[in-house]
């Protein structure tokens, strides 16, 4: 699934080339798609036709744009969704997976294309945000789409208070990992990024959130954020053809990981064959060195 970088890759690709451009009609190709708009596809059309596309906004992995009538198009990419900026609808073939498609006033389009159906569009209305400050990255207004109420900041986001989120994080009762999933405690951290985070910090995805040191909860915080800064310097992690960039390009970070996927291969930082446990119905991946594994999660 597509995890902050690589939402950010796209959110950054939608304002450099969609903004300021109007909507001029919608073709909505597959209903399940716009399931989370209230009024079904001829209602979500209807909304978008003569808007005008004002800023593109992220918050962890939700991303979008606002519309010049004070409402957003929301986006959530689910495992497979991809936004493609089209120069000419007429040049070349559609996407075989083509979903929902904003036709534009330059005679180009923006493509929801998505294989696997579990990402979203609708239209929504904003609510102000409880701390007063910018909704997410992207623009200045202090609103979030209603069901993005509930998200957390994430970790690039300026507005993020770390010694608030580190009493937060030590205060919870469950093991690290869960807590950095959590999209209700801090938004934007997947699989890969907690994994790759939790490496640079030396800590065990296992330990418990309530015996971390204020140090080593603000390591762990600069570890993620660090990672995740550089992934997006390189355009995101790309496994396969479903993650990619608004102009259809993937990222590189995956050559770059340390230990996520790396089973059996060799830590950078000591050596050590990288293990792999089950986690949560997915995988974990640690330097049983670097990271050794706390007795019930305590030390």
């Amino acid at each position: 699934m597509p995890e902050l970088p690589e939402v950010e890759t796209v959110r950054d690709g939608l304002a450099r080339h969609v903004l300021g451009r109007t909507v001029e009609r919608v073709d909505v190709r597959r209903a399940y798609s716009v399931r989370r708009h209230e009024g079904g596809p001829a209602d979500l059309a209807g909304r978008l036709a003569g808007r005008r596309l004002e800023a593109a906004v992220r918050r962890g992995k939700f991303c979008w744009l606002l519309l010049d009538d004070g409402s957003a198009l929301l986006t959530h990419l689910g495992m497979s969704g991809q936004l493609l900026v089209r120069g000419n609808v007429a040049d070349g073939a559609d996407h075989p997976h083509l979903r929902v498609r904003l036709s534009l006033d330059d005679g180009g389009a923006l493509d929801f294309v998505d294989q696997r159906t579990f990402g979203h569009l609708s239209v929504q209305e904003l609510v102000p945000t409880p701390d007063g400050a910018p909704g997410g990255v992207g623009s200045d207004v202090a609103a979030v789409p209603e069901p993005v109420e509930h998200i957390a900041r994430d970790l690039l986001d300026p507005a993020l208070d770390d010694d608030a989120l580190v009493d937060a994080l030590r205060h919870r009762r469950t093991g690290v990992k869960r807590a950095l999933l959590d999209q209700t405690l801090v938004s934007g951290v997947g699989n890969i990024y907690a994994d790759e985070g939790l490496w640079r910090a030396r800590l065990h995805y296992a330990r418990a959130t309530d015996t971390l040191r204020r140090p080593e909860a603000h390591r762990l915080l600069e570890g993620a954020r660090d990672v995740m800064s550089e992934a997006l310097a390189q355009g995101g992690t790309s496994f396969d053809a479903l993650y990619v960039n608004v102009n259809g390009a993937s990222g590189y970070f995956d050559r770059s990981l340390a230990v996520y996927g790396q089973a059996g291969e060799a830590c950078p930082r000591c050596g050590t064959p990288v293990r792999r446990d089950e986690f949560m119905n997915r995988s974990s991946y640690t330097c049983p060195r670097c990271q050794p594994r706390p007795r019930n999660g305590r030390w």
